[in-house]
């Protein structure tokens, strides 16, 4: 199977991570304006699967290192399955709130408070289950990111007034919810997996098997998730499955599409985890906050109505992130 044997290629695999995760919710707003995301999530899902089943038969599948997919299955214990399957389960959830904070606070909002959160809990929760990586650079780097989370969310605040306020404040907390999740799922995929992908130890997964269960944990939870979520969504009126299959074709090929640029995102960052290590892999790919941010800045121009002095804040920010981004890379 391929692996990434040196430190520079995993940062580049981590850097176009960070392009991938931040740039796919950019498909919610390439849809029809009566498309809503509930339905654009279940073609999201079958993208992300779809991924890495062809990488799982391509990349996994092929070489003289590690164990191919269909014999890592053969072989592999059900707990690591199962633990694979979880972080899929909760990654779902984390992200069914975050999308749904992106349509109510809009990209540069959902994805620096939910994403920075993320980012947080997730280099320290990794970090301690796998301590790669200088501490003092990593966690400077966190209190950085903390910091632009901060001024982020005065800026967010800026922007609120009269009734309005009352939605933003809805997005505002599905987005800390989502943060709170999302922090957590890397950990059960990282620990399902093989410590050398070189020489993998027996029972364990190889990335490409535990991000092919790891994808059908986020597709089966989906039938939980997200038929709850059409039948009492968190803003409009409930649909149903029904109107799914009234979807034209472009509707369905761009819910597919965000799903496989999420999908290459998440297995680089996987990939790349066995030489930078889960916490600087994890961490590096939520940078994806600031591609993230400046999509919805300058492109979708979420906040040419705020106050004057809010996008001075919001640069502030950028920077933060970028600094904070910059340290991790070189703790190691």
């Amino acid at each position: 199977m391929f692996i990434v044997e040196n430190y520079s290629l995993a940062i580049v695999l981590c850097v176009i991570t960070m392009l991938c995760w931040g740039s796919w919710a950019n498909t919610t707003k390439l849809t029809s304006k009566t498309w809503r995301f509930e339905l654009l999530y279940w073609d999201y899902g079958f993208g992300i699967l779809l991924t890495t089943l062809l990488l799982a038969f391509t990349l996994g599948s092929n070489g003289n290192e590690g164990r191919s997919f269909l014999e890592d299955i053969k072989q592999a214990d059900t707990e690591n399955f199962l633990s694979a399957f979880i972080g899929g389960v909760v990654f779902n959830l984390a992200n069914i709130l975050l999308v749904a904070a992106i349509g109510i606070a809009g990209m540069s909002v959902a994805f620096p408070v939910g994403i920075g959160i993320a980012l947080v809990l997730g280099v320290i929760v990794n970090y301690i289950g796998n301590p790669q990586g200088n501490p003092v650079w990593i966690f400077s780097g966190v209190a950085l990111i903390a910091l632009a989370i901060t001024l982020n969310a005065r800026a967010y605040q800026r922007l609120q007034s009269g009734a309005a306020g009352l939605v933003s404040r809805k997005g505002l907390i599905l987005s800390v919810v989502s943060g709170c999740l999302m922090g957590l799922f890397y950990k059960y995929v990282a620990v399902s997996m093989v410590g050398n992908f070189n020489v993998p130890e027996a029972g364990k997964l190889t990335p490409y098997t535990a991000l092919v269960f790891f994808a059908i944990g986020i597709v089966i939870s989906s039938f939980l998730f997200n038929t709850i979520q059409m039948k009492r969504p968190f803003s409009g009126t409930p649909i149903t499955f029904g109107d799914y299959f009234k979807g034209s074709l472009k509707n369905h090929l761009v819910g597919v599409m965000g799903g496989v640029i999420w999908c290459v995102g998440m297995s680089l960052s996987i990939i790349a985890s066995g030489k930078a290590g889960p916490a600087v892999s994890y961490g590096l790919g939520q940078g994806a906050t600031v591609v993230a941010a400046l999509w919805g800045i300058y492109v979708w121009k979420e906040f040419d109505k705020a106050p004057a002095g809010t996008k001075t804040l919001l640069n502030i920010m950028l920077v933060l992130y970028i600094a904070g981004l910059g340290m991790i890379i070189v703790s190691k």
